[in-house]
């Protein structure tokens, strides 16, 4: 183990997907804002080299889902794993922050704990929902835990797991609802006629997610165009992707849609309902008060090996804090374009089922806990550091 000597206004930060990418983001903002001297370092994408991080491993590289799909990626993963392990070695920097991302940054958290390295894990792992096993290694390898969502701060602790704090959601701060003038502006600024309804498509910001979920929605899209007048599809491009990643899944289509690039709340906003990948958007959709059904397909491999080994009710974050299924949840085999069809007609703009779900989003908002998590989380990061 080394001593407590090294860099100490340098920190390495891992989030390796575009939620985590982003949250973290807004903490290395706050925590430059306490600490202004702190150098940033390690795997991110455009949010956090935005905020001024010095992207050692692009995240897009490795943000994969699944078993199956890391295998396509593993000499990737390797590569940056020794790289940030042999980095953290030489440096020995003040802290490692870890957002999300589980099967690699525990990893790290195995390396940084042998070097004396302090880590700071925000955002959990979802070990709630399944290989609960991993709590332990938490435990071991975790200095401080910042949980972001009301339930995990009780299921840490009774699990033996002290050192773990509840600090709100970021997206609280993040997602502003926006006013009727604003989604006019959006409207008009994406040439919209008025009166046209808005169908918004959110497959995930992974090329094999959206590669998985984008054509079910635009068959679904289709089927919604024949019945229906007055339809505009809104499909917004995650940072970590470009128009070429799309090119070949829209190719051909004979539909009335738009791929924005920017504006991403106020699409959602917008939006009289959509259809959605599982996961954070989720919850900014509730934010929003925007209407949803969830998604979700893994590779056929990848569900045999983990299905057994999920222990949550639901698999929609929305759900989850709820503690019930307000929104309709299609998986796997379920996940067909007629079954989606069925379940956005279900919760059309003006129907009973729109309305309840609006009401019951506004509590899973209220929820989430007040302003400021970013900050509470920068504060814990900065008493964690050596």
């Amino acid at each position: 183990m080394t001593s407590n000597t090294g860099n100490n206004n340098e920190v390495i930060i891992v989030a390796g997907e575009t939620s985590g990418d982003m949250h973290g983001a807004r903490l290395v903002t706050e925590m430059l804002k306490l600490r202004p001297e702190l150098n940033f370092r390690g795997v991110g994408g455009s949010y956090l080299r935005q905020a001024g991080v010095d992207v050692m491993f692009p995240a897009e590289e490795l943000a994969v889902v699944g078993i199956a799909e890391v295998l396509s990626q593993l000499n990737v993963i390797r590569r940056a794993l020794k790289g940030i392990g042999q980095y953290l070695r030489r440096r020995s920097p003040a802290l490692l922050i870890l957002i999300d991302f589980p099967d690699f940054n525990l990893i790290l958290a195995a390396k940084a704990k042998k070097l004396g390295i302090p880590v700071f894990y925000y955002i959990s792992p979802q070990v709630w929902a399944w290989r609960q096993g991993r709590v332990k290694t938490i435990a071991r390898r975790v200095t401080k835990l910042a949980v972001i969502l009301p339930f995990e701060q009780e299921f840490f602790q009774r699990h033996g797991l002290r050192q773990v704090e509840f600090v709100g959601h970021p997206l609280v701060d993040q997602v502003k609802r926006p006013d009727h003038q604003a989604i006019s502006a959006f409207r008009a600024r994406h040439h919209i006629a008025p009166g046209c309804r808005l169908i918004g498509l959110l497959p995930g910001s992974r090329r094999k997610e959206i590669q998985a979920m984008l054509p079910i929605f635009l068959k679904t899209a289709a089927l919604l165009k024949k019945r229906h007048r007055d339809l505009t599809f809104l499909l917004p491009l995650a940072p970590s992707l470009k128009q070429a990643d799309l090119a070949p899944l829209i190719e051909g289509i004979n539909l009335p849609l738009k791929i924005i690039t920017e504006d991403r709340y106020l699409l959602m906003a917008a939006s009289d309902l959509v259809m959605a990948a599982s996961g954070t958007v989720t919850l900014e959709l509730a934010l929003l008060r925007t209407p949803m059904v969830v998604c979700y397909r893994l590779s056929a491999l990848t569900y045999f090996l983990g299905h057994r080994l999920i222990k949550a009710t639901f698999a929609s974050l929305v759900n989850l804090v709820a503690g019930k299924e307000i929104v309709k949840e299609l998986l796997q085999k379920e996940f067909t374009a007629p079954n989606l069809l069925e379940a956005v007609e279900d919760i059309w703009p003006g129907g009973a089922g729109n309305q309840r779900m609006r009401r019951e989003l506004a509590e899973v908002a209220v929820s989430l806990g007040q302003k400021g998590a970013s900050t509470k989380a920068a504060r814990l990061a900065i008493a964690t550091m050596k």
